[in-house]
């Protein structure tokens, strides 16, 4: 330490990088690293592991990265947060090592992982000691598989995650990213332009904006660092500590008061908002959306029934008419996958046309992404309660856990409508070529009208339920009572699947 007291170093590393790096992070709304810890952490519950590393070095303190363990509301988790007041956050082989010994930690105790992330990446100059080796950069990405799904892994972006350091946050369960600051991607714009000559700028390329509405990476945009930080701390009071244990329970609370009946237009063309549903039938101010900006079409979320965690998978008609879409797909896959990970149970509320069809979303994968969602609905072996709202056409009935998926129960509404296809596109189908050959327009209307309604008696929901396709036709006034009547009936259910190591999901 050459004279350098104990608490001369503790001091100086404590502090964090010079000054004028902090003066430039609080001119962005940025907060210090540590200053970031306590606010997310209980008081005095932070206990700081690897404080000295590469503290004889100049100017890397902590070696740019804190790690520990601390309580939040209560509950222990472990934490790493990026200092980017050292060398912009930067990776050395140290930096690596530290995050490597806290998810092993986490994972070894079983408690939730929180990644404070604001990093440039690794630094070039250190690249043999900390990139190629069974120690190195990689050793942290296996370790973060490793422990998915086995416990919480959330992350909040504060500035860049770049290069390989993106897949840190893309490797957790969810990621809050604050809007103007963050940024992932796995090359700079200077990068980008040197290899594909396209000019462009990290915000437009990786930015939160683009990374909670387009790409789907992000899950939530946070308007400052605080809200962030409210994020993690509420994400994981919807979760348990870890695979074996049982999400916590709170205090019921009735819902809003919103009239679910008057909600549901009798319209299928008429859309509303699913999200309100929700509102109404789950206790009052527990939803917790996510993914809120990206793939509107289905909204999915935690919410508590009658105090107990729930995750709500939903179609919503405001959005492209609630048509599942590759990127909705993809999202329900991950969020069911989330929910069965963690004794989740799920709710289906069904308001779907089916799978878009075309050449555009063919050329995307449309089949191999549906797939990927039934994939994930089968799998899931949480308790699973398919309500068909109003209508489940076609393999959307299949992709929300309709009755050939082993939910605990398919229950139907009055207004609901099971068919492969709505009356109106079944009638054109089957009978193209008479309404055609009818030259007078009102013969060609009544000939209409008489097939439509035809089918509409076919498919006719008490005539389903009659066959036992449906479990209960409820009114909506009754369906929480009869959603928590059933939850709590399959909350012993034997969760075994298959005989096999895994399957090959589509993907």
């Amino acid at each position: 330490m050459d004279g350098e007291t104990l608490a001369g170093v503790r001091k100086r590393v404590l502090a964090g990088g010079a000054e004028r790096y902090h003066t430039a992070n609080a001119a962005k709304g940025k907060l210090f690293a540590r200053e970031r810890i306590a606010l997310l952490t209980d008081e005095g519950s932070f206990v700081e592991d690897g404080l000295y590393a590469n503290s004889l070095a100049d100017g890397l303190p902590a070696d740019g990265v804190i790690t520990g363990s601390a309580r939040i509301d209560g509950r222990d988790v472990c934490v790493m947060a990026n200092d980017s007041t050292v060398k912009a956050g930067s990776w050395g082989a140290r930096t690596v090592e530290k995050i490597i010994r806290v998810i092993e930690r986490a994972y070894q105790l079983g408690v939730p992982m929180v990644y404070l992330v604001d990093s440039a990446g690794a630094r070039i100059t250190d690249q043999v000691d900390l990139f190629p080796g069974r120690r190195g950069a990689g050793k942290i990405f296996h370790t973060q598989v490793k422990a998915s799904g086995s416990i919480p892994q959330v992350c909040a972006l504060f500035g860049p995650s770049a290069a390989g350091g993106a897949y840190i946050p893309a490797f957790c369960d969810v990621v809050a990213m604050v809007d103007g600051n963050a940024s992932m991607y796995l090359g700079s714009d200077r990068m980008v332009e040197m290899v594909t000559g396209e000019k462009t700028t990290l915000e437009a390329m990786g930015g939160a904006q683009v990374h909670c509405k387009e790409s789907g990476v992000g899950h939530f945009l946070c308007k400052s660092e605080r809200e962030a930080l409210d994020v993690v701390r509420t994400y994981l009071s919807y979760l348990p500590s870890n695979w074996t244990r049982r999400p916590p329970a709170a205090a019921a609370a009735d819902p809003a008061k919103i009239d679910l009946a008057g909600l549901v237009p009798a319209s299928e063309r008429q859309a509303f908002d699913m999200r309100r549903y929700v509102k109404g039938l789950v206790d009052e101010n527990s939803y917790f959306e996510i993914w809120a900006l990206w793939a509107r079409e289905l909204t999915v979320g935690f919410a508590r029934l009658n105090g107990q965690v729930i995750g709500i998978v939903g179609n919503n008609s405001m959005f492209k008419g609630g048509v599942l879409f590759v990127d909705s797909a993809d999202k329900a896959s991950r969020f069911t996958q989330l929910c069965d990970a963690f004794n989740v149970p799920l709710l289906f509320l069904t308001d779907v046309p089916g799978f878009m069809v075309g050449t555009a979303v063919e050329r995307q994968g449309i089949i191999r992404h549906g797939a990927k969602m039934i994939t994930a609905i089968s799998e899931a072996t949480v308790p699973k309660i398919c309500v068909v709202v109003r209508k489940a056409y076609g393999a959307g009935l299949y992709a929300m856990a309709g009755p050939g998926f082993e939910p605990d129960a398919t229950i139907a509404l009055p207004t609901a409508k099971i068919a492969v296809m709505g009356a109106e596109a079944a009638v054109n189908a089957v009978y193209a070529n008479k309404i055609a050959a009818i030259d007078d327009p009102e013969e060609r209307a009544a000939f209409v009208a008489e097939r439509r309604a035809e089918y509409e008696r076919d498919i006719d929901i008490m005539r389903l339920a009659s066959e036992l396709v449906v479990d209960a036709v409820v009114e909506p006034a009754d369906l929480r009572a009869e959603l928590v009547r059933r939850f709590l009936a399959a909350e012993g259910k034997d969760r075994s699947f298959a005989r096999r190591r895994h399957g090959v999901t589509p993907v």
